[in-house]
């Protein structure tokens, strides 16, 4: 796989992680951490893991929410 393979993978995610979220957000992770816990930001959940999908955060980046 080549590294423009890679790199249109990546962009093609539907979910991010709560750190990669929190920098669009412009907020700490600790507080998009927080948000997640308590029903603000929601999350999709494997097992420990915690992914944000991103239609949901475009709506929160729209003011949609």
């Amino acid at each position: 796989m080549s590294n423009g393979e890679k790199r249109a993978e990546k962009s093609e995610r539907l979910t991010l992680t709560i750190e990669e979220a929190a920098h669009l957000l412009g907020i700490g992770r600790g507080l998009a951490y927080e948000m997640a816990r308590c029903g603000k930001l929601p999350i999709i959940r494997f097992g420990r893991r915690l992914l944000v999908p991103k239609a949901a955060l475009e709506k929160i980046l729209n003011g949609d929410m």
